[in-house]
């Protein structure tokens, strides 16, 4: 502008329009320097627990000075009190400062608070517990100065107290009650006490809200101890009724720590209410009575010996079932050894000539025992060479990779599978070596998926871990905070370790098939009868895909368990699903091996399954274009499957479906009335149907916030319907139920009863807020180390396995029947 000036006017102008700036600044100067002087300073020496009453105006400023004895093996806390008692100090608030040897805490009275979408809330009255500096003397006086001032031309009265408090300390197992708002928050110091290396922090109140939040820091200054600042440092957690911390002596140089508790000025992050939007954005809003009555207390925590005896009761548990199924398998290799000496004797008596005899030792020892089985024994038939013996062949009897392209291949599938009454042998017919490479890909598949599913999900669950220890936000994951022991950089040590059992009976049911399998690979190498052609078709890729997939559902839990929430709760579902659908698949295996499932379309469909579990989990909750979408997915996935299992496969799905159902309609309910050509599986049918379309009814009636939960009961609800059908059916057909499988069915369901009693116990919910999920916790039940979900999982993996050990010794009563005989239903 100058520059213009000189420009346009010339330089005599420009040195009469600096001259007139240069005036202005000195006056404006000599304003403030004059306001300076006029400005009073009064300093009082002031005293504890006596109210100051005072005005204060821009005019002057009172600086109150107090001491007190500090004593190193004592420690008091120093609380400010401070009333504002005239109208309208919002526009001209009062800054007090309070100045100590090191450090400094300054607030302005009306305090203002933001809570969501900037709203304001004023608080007249404001109380502030002093920082208390550490003292390296025995005691020493120290002081501290209170600073107050404003900047309003009027005056402004306002109340003033300083006052001791005298249970500042919290002592070991004592409760201590006390009332905090969002002006007055409170904070209290804890020591740990020798031989205590582990507290944990818990605070309680019956009220519900307001909203609160409890806060461990360390010792030292400032304190955070706001609404809007509480979370800078330490560890913290939103609380309703319960809050809960763990504190490591490790973890604080000091060996001890400051509990602060703040009330928030808004109730949205505990679930409450949310208040209306300010229709003007500097509106102040009142917040009413915030004020909330809690106590705290500190108890020490489990030593380490609590440690190694919660992982020594873990580890004996299942180490017994290893040694369980030891004794019984040594115990039927006993009697087979037993039972096959004495055929070996009858067999050598009547030797003929150029036949190998077979050893009874081949179907295994006392040191092949080792490798346990719960395996059946083999009949006297089963010695009998049928070297040279030509097995009939049909021609559907192709290998899988084929393509039929002659019209009676497909004729004669169309009459073999469509008989009213079938029998396995009608569906065993395939190459047996075709089968068994087909079932193996289970085994591979699922173990390759397993591998790429768990090393990201491993480096998460690491990743949230980390995040959770360096932010100290505790409300990132749903524990169970009453019952959650630390070890190392993992917050609930104990809900991890109770996972074992899944990987631990998971690799012994894979030993149990292993030594299964290999009984009947030296039975078909010795062209064994029973094993050619009697009872239900051994395939045991399926069994080996189940105990992997119970295996990685104990790891992938465990990596759920490191922080549990709704983002990662997929990972404790995802190989529930599998193991869901591959027991269903083994049960329609066992009489259908034929035209069971391939790998690649049984994965793919679980694909699809975990793929939607995770749209509901993200977008399905109060969604009802989600839910409408997924019910007539649901349905329509129902009535597909039922069409695939009624007809075995025999249907196609094209242009002229139409026009073939219209044609069945008008033939066998129109024209004339006919009953269903194959009643047992209608009735399977039409009941799974009824379940479904009522599970989808209930999904889109009431839209469950759980999706993945409910998506899992579909599955449990489908496999469990089957199970009982197939039960029956099998009674119903005058087959029995061997001595090892009914003990295995009832000890299951027993087990499975008090499993599901400790599930649905809910000792957290990420359905809900963090805070109102704390609401649930409750304390360890066993050995003061594992809480009621522990229990859970013992129980849960004992029974899938039961459940696995049911599946594969439900038929050993057929391994002596002709599978011409055995019917499939």
């Amino acid at each position: 502008m100058v520059l213009r000036s000189c420009c346009k006017f010339g330089p005599v102008s420009v040195l009469f329009r600096l001259g007139y700036v240069a005036l202005l600044l000195l006056c404006v100067t000599h304003l403030r320097c004059a306001r300076a002087e006029n400005k009073t300073v009064v300093q009082k020496y002031a005293e504890f627990d006596v109210t100051y009453n005072d005005t204060v105006t821009s005019d002057n400023q009172t600086i109150y000075a107090f001491n007190h004895t500090v004593s190193r093996n004592k420690t008091e806390g120093v609380r400010v009190t401070v009333d504002v008692l005239s109208e309208g100090a919002e526009s001209s608030p009062i800054l007090f400062v309070v100045r100590q040897k090191q450090a400094v805490l300054s607030f302005q009275v009306p305090l203002i608070l933001r809570g969501l979408y900037q709203r304001k809330y004023p608080y007249a009255h404001v109380g502030r517990t002093l920082c208390q500096p550490p003292t390296r003397t025995l005691s020493e006086t120290q002081y501290f100065f209170v600073d107050v001032s404003t900047l309003s031309n009027l005056g402004t009265h306002y109340q003033l107290r300083i006052s001791r408090v005298d249970s500042f300390t919290l002592h070991t197992d004592k409760k201590f009650s006390f009332t905090a708002s969002p002006s007055q928050p409170q904070y209290f110091k804890y020591v740990f006490p020798d031989g205590v290396d582990t507290a944990i922090v818990k605070v309680n109140s019956e009220m519900t809200f307001p909203c609160s939040v409890m806060s461990i820091q360390d010792i030292q200054c400032p304190v955070y101890d706001l609404d809007n600042n509480v979370a800078f440092i330490g560890m913290y957690q939103t609380m309703t009724k319960t809050a809960a911390i763990t504190v490591q002596r490790k973890d604080f140089p000091s060996n001890s720590f400051y509990v602060v508790v703040v009330v928030k000025t808004e109730d949205e992050a505990c679930g409450g209410p949310l208040r209306f939007y300010p229709l003007r954005p500097d509106e102040l809003i009142d917040a009413g009575n915030r004020s909330k009555t809690l106590d705290v207390v500190v108890s020490p925590a489990i030593s380490s010996d609590v440690y190694v005896m919660g992982m020594l009761f873990c580890l004996g548990i299942f180490l017994s079932f290893y040694l369980l199924t030891f004794l019984v398998a040594c115990v039927e290799n006993k009697r087979s050894v037993d039972r096959f000496t004495v055929i070996y004797s009858k067999y050598i008596i009547s030797y003929t000539p150029g036949v190998t005899p077979v050893s009874p030792y081949e179907y295994g020892s006392f040191g092949e025992c080792l490798l346990f089985s719960l395996f059946p024994p083999v009949s006297e038939r089963s010695l009998e060479s049928v070297t040279g013996r030509s097995r009939q062949e049909s021609l559907s009897s192709i290998e899988e990779d084929d393509y039929d392209t002659l019209a009676d291949i497909d004729s004669d599938k169309n009459i073999v599978r469509t008989k009213k009454y079938l029998c396995v042998s009608d569906l065993a017919r395939k190459d047996k070596r075709v089968l068994s490479k087909k079932y193996q890909i289970y085994f591979w598949n699922i173990a390759t998926i397993g591998v790429f599913y768990a090393l990201p999900v491993i480096q998460l669950v690491i990743t949230y871990q980390t995040v959770v220890n360096v932010t100290g936000n505790q409300d990132i994951c749903y524990y169970n905070f009453l019952c959650a022991h630390p070890l190392g950089n993992l917050s609930a040590f104990n809900n991890i370790l109770s996972n074992l059992g899944y990987v631990m009976l998971g690799l012994l049911f894979l030993l149990i098939v292993l030594q299964r399998d290999i009984i009947h690979s030296r039975a078909l190498d010795r062209n064994d009868l029973n094993a050619l052609e009697c009872g239900i078709p051994k395939h045991f890729g399926l069994f080996y895909a189940m105990g992997t997939a119970l295996m990685m559902e104990g790891l992938l839990s465990a990596c759920y368990h490191v922080c549990p929430n709704y983002t990662n709760f997929q990972f404790d579902t995802s190989f529930m699903y599998m193991i869901a659908g591959l027991c269903v698949l083994k049960l329609y295996q066992k009489r259908h091996p034929d035209i069971n499932a391939s790998a690649y379309t049984a994965y793919a469909c679980l694909a699809a399954v975990i793929f939607f579990s995770v749209l509901g989990v993200v977008f399905g909750k109060g969604n009802m274009v989600f839910w409408i979408i997924f019910s007539v997915l649901h349905i329509l996935a129902t009535m597909l499957l039922s069409t695939q299992l009624y007809y075995m496969g025999r249907w196609r799905l094209d242009s002229g479906i139409l026009r073939r159902i219209v044609y069945v309609i008008y033939t066998d309910c129109i024209r004339q009335c006919s009953g269903p050509m194959y009643i047992d599986r209608m009735v399977l049918l039409v009941m799974g149907n009824i379940v479904n379309w009522s599970l989808a009814a209930y999904g889109l009636l009431k839209t469950p916030n759980d999706f993945a939960s409910y998506l899992l009961a579909i599955a449990i609800c489908n496999l469990l319907l089957y199970f009982a059908f197939y039960i029956i059916m099998k009674l119903r057909s005058g087959e029995r139920i061997q001595c090892m499988a009914m003990v295995c069915i009832l000890f299951t369901a027993v087990v499975w009863g008090f499993a599901l009693f400790f599930f649905f116990q809910g000792l957290s919910t990420w359905q809900k807020t963090p805070a109102e999920s704390r609401e649930h916790n409750r304390d360890c039940i066993v050995l003061s180390f594992f809480d009621d979900h522990d229990i859970w999982h013992f129980l849960s993996s004992i029974a899938m396995f039961g459940s696995f050990l049911v599946l594969l010794t439900m038929d050993d009563d057929l391994d002596d029947v002709q599978r011409d005989k055995i019917f499939v239903f």
